[in-house]
Formats: structure tokens, sequence, C-alpha cells
């Protein structure tokens, strides 16, 4: 099977688009800048959604769901929210089309069906949610409120790539709502900390905790936490973000309580989500030139097995010696495909499960079934052995395990060996330029120096580090005092 994909020293960004495509996980659609995700990358997609929302109501979360328009003078309320999603709204303005007279068989909007007053297609639910939780919330009684939902958004992006910055995207966004900052507080860092434990225990990837800037800040919060993964092309990819909102928007939309005391407060607000994108986080943090290279405990397809045989009498022999071994793996919680397809040599198959990045490949021909073993292949690393078919089962979980620990360790290696601390701005330059990866400078806190960096650069402060960041300095840009190293890169 001939893959045809440029190899990632080649051309990172084609590699990355191609890869998508040739592996099946999603195709561009013909509305422009929406994409179609295909059934094996909508697996992937919901086996993430299976463990992040099996992770959401162990901490007391519930799913709800709330309207996609959002009317504009709502959406308005919270003014820089509003502002900082201006850019990219979409807008309702009529709801009706009826046959345009002047060419036949064309509609047209109609004009008399111009609504009374535009609708926001949500690229966030903050509005909606937070006018909705004016007529629940009275007393501390009603609080707190931990909802979540799963939902599509939409961002009308210039500049389009699958997974990673789409026109539409499905997401999860929680919006809690309590009665005191200290508590909301708690609830964002809490969240981060899920999202961190999703990312590491699940993706295999390895994340920095920390805190946005004022000017990468979530639009009408108050502070944002994030979690930034390192890319094979030495790009950062935030790949979730944990708002902690004070009181803007109850503020905004009125959202009062009584206290304990009897005393009318505004209630403490947190929001929080990721999206689709970290399909992409997955693709570009592990996969290599041959293809996709998936995290077992997130893959659609754990095990694929490919008969060797020439005749159909052959098949049958293999196929009744492996149904039994078919029917453990998936008693064991393991997702099983045994390819008996006529059409396509083994080789052809071989390659296709290896750009489509399935965990383990089992071979088994007549040979293997006198010998009672079976070839096992690992997609991580492309070792092959000879196992015992007796026991596979057991072999087959441990391997997966041993696979998935791999895929972190070699993610944090990468990450290790490309984040640099650097003492001067030309240093900074010539490490974002010649290597890449996380740069650890000393930064005076404006969002002056912030920006002029960001304009000769094009690399952004990725956060404050919750944990290490602390040292005392001089920023590399000005030479003003720092209180600690921040984390640079150049980003998705």
């Amino acid at each position: 099977m001939a893959k045809e994909l440029p190899t990632r020293a080649e051309d990172y960004a084609q590699w990355y688009v191609e890869l998508v495509k040739k592996a099946d996980l999603a195709e561009n659609s013909d509305v422009r800048g929406c994409m179609v995700i295909k059934p094996y990358g909508y697996t992937l997609w919901e086996n993430m959604q299976r463990a992040l929302d099996k992770m959401f109501k162990d901490t007391g979360h519930v799913n709800a769901y709330f309207p996609l328009f959002v009317p504009k003078s709502m959406f308005e309320a919270e003014e820089k929210n509003a502002e900082g999603f201006a850019k990219e709204c979409a807008i309702v303005t009529h709801y009706r089309l009826k046959n345009d007279p002047s060419k036949p068989g064309k509609l047209m909007v109609d004009p008399e069906a111009k609504l009374e007053e535009e609708l926001v297609v949500r690229p966030t639910s903050e509005a909606i949610i937070w006018n909705t939780y004016k007529k629940w919330i009275q007393s501390y009684r009603d609080l707190p409120i931990l909802i979540n939902q799963w939902a599509n958004v939409v961002r009308w992006e210039m500049r389009t790539r699958l997974f990673l910055r789409t026109a539409e995207f499905l997401w999860q966004e929680g919006h809690t709502a309590h009665a005191t900052r200290q508590e909301a507080e708690q609830e964002a860092r809490l969240m981060l900390d899920v999202y961190a434990e999703f990312a590491e225990r699940f993706m295999a990837v390895p994340v920095i905790k920390g805190r946005k800037s004022d000017g990468e800040r979530f639009p009408g919060a108050v502070d944002t936490y994030c979690i930034e993964a390192l890319m094979q092309d030495g790009k950062a990819l935030q790949a979730g973000t944990s708002h902690f909102l004070g009181q803007n928007f109850a503020t905004a939309f009125d959202v009062q309580f009584s206290t304990k005391e009897g005393k009318l407060d505004y209630v403490w607000g947190t929001s929080w989500g990721v999206s689709t994108r970290l399909i992409g986080g997955i693709i570009m943090a592990h996969s290599d030139d041959d293809g996709l290279i998936l995290p077992p405990r997130l893959a659609p397809l754990h095990v694929v097995i490919v008969p060797i045989f020439r005749s159909e009498e052959e098949l049958n022999k293999i196929t009744a010696a492996i149904e039994p071994v078919i029917g453990d793996l998936r008693k064991a919680g393991l997702s099983v495909k045994f390819d008996n397809r006529d059409t396509q040599k083994p080789g052809f198959k071989f390659a296709e499960y290896e750009l489509k990045g399935v965990p383990v490949r089992i071979a088994v021909g007549p040979r293997d079934l006198e010998n009672g073993t079976l070839e096992v292949a690992r997609r991580d690393t492309k070792q092959k052995q000879v196992l015992k078919m007796e026991g596979i089962t057991t072999a087959i979980t441990a391997l997966l395990e041993e696979i998935q620990s791999n895929l972190f360790a070699r993610a944090l290696k990468f990450r290790e060996e490309h984040t640099t601390r650097v003492d001067s701005y030309e240093e900074f330059k010539r490490v974002l330029d010649d290597k890449g990866g996380f740069v650890l400078a000393h930064w005076d806190g404006t969002t002056e120096t912030e920006q002029r960096i960001k304009d000769e650069t094009k690399a952004t402060i990725r956060c404050i580090p919750l944990e290490g960041g602390q040292e005392t300095g001089a920023c590399v840009y000005s030479g003003k005092p720092s209180a600690g190293r921040v984390v640079f890169a150049r980003a998705y």
C-alpha cells in the first residue's frame, strides 16, 4: 500500500494534513473551513469523550445542553467577552428563503423574514448559560451549579487546518457557579488538573500547567489556566484551558443570590473546555513518517489480526483457531478486528494498519497454527516477537500498557530535550530559529514587552508555570526586573 506521505522533515504541515486524510480520520467539507470527521476519527473522539466525561462526573459535574443561538444583545452583555470573539462570530439575520423571481430554480433571502434581533451562532456559551443561571439561582442553597455540555461551536476562522483550527468544531465546555471566590478558584484549578491528568494518562502527552498572561487571557476572565504541550516540530499546542471568571458574568447578567447571612452577592463563576484539536495533538506528538501512532487507551482499534492464507481451507482453519482468541481479547475490553479480506494481500494490510496507527498487529498462518504461536508486532517501535497462543490475552494487555508508557516517556524525553533556558534576547531568538521548543526566559510582566517579542519573533508566552518558575532575574527584552521565568514558544 503506497502511503505517499511527505516526511516530517520535508514538510511538516503537509505531512500532518495528508496523514489526517490518508489515515481516514477526517476530510475537508465543501462548506468553507469545516471538516467531515470520518468514522475512524470520530471513534477516537468518542473514546476521548468517554474518558473525559467519566472524569467530569467523578468530580461532581453533570451534563446539560444549551441553545446554539445567542441573541446579539445577550452576547454583548459581557463587553470583554463580546469584543474578544466579535471578529469570529457568524450571525443569523433572516429566518426564511423564497424563490428568486429573477433566477428560476434559485432561492433568495426573504427580505420580509428579517429577525427582530440578530442571533449569534455560539463561539462559546457563557452568555446564554449565565442568562439561564439568573433564573436558576436565588439562594446559596442553589449553589454550586456544576454543569458541562458536549456541543459544537462556530468561530469563523480565515486559515483552517483539520482538527487544529476549523470554522466549526466539537468540544466540551464546563460552566460552574459558586457562592465564594475561594470555591470558584478551587474549581478552576481542579479542572486544570483533570485536563492535565487526561492528557498525560490517556493521550500520553506531557503538559506544563500554568496561568496565561494578561495578553493571552480569555476575554471576560479574571484568570486563565492552561495546559501546554509540545509537538514534534517544536511548536506548542494549547491543549486545554480553565477560566476563573470572578463575578464578571454574574455582574453582566445580574446573577445574585442570598448568602447565609441574608445579604445579596454576585455569584462567582468558572468555565473550562477542550476540543477536537486534541486529536491533532495526539497526531503531532506521537506519529511518524509511516503514519499514525495512537495511544492504546484512546485508539479506535487495539488489535488487528491478519490471517496469512493461500486457500479457503487454510482461512477456515485459521478462523476456527483464532475465534477463541478474539473472544478472550474482547472479554478483556479490547477492540479487535479480524481482517480476512481476500481482495488484498497481507503486505497491503500491514501497511494500511501501520498508517492508521493500530497499536498491535497479529499475523497468523498455517505454520503458526502448527506451532501454537502468533507473530505480534507493536506499532510504536515496529518490533516483532513470536508469542505462544496460550496466554496471548495477558501478553497483549501487558504489551498495550507498555506501548502507552513508552509513548509518554518518548514524548517527555523530546520535551526535555527541546526545553531551553535563555538569559539574553539574542540567545532567545537563536534558540527559536535553530531549535524551537519551549524557551524559558525572564519577562518583565508588561503587555508591551510581550507584544514586542511576539511581533519580532512570532513567539508568545504560552504560560506562567504554576511550579518551578519562581526565580528573580532580568527580562531578556527590556532588562527590567523579573519575578520568574515564563514559557515562550511559537504555537498552533
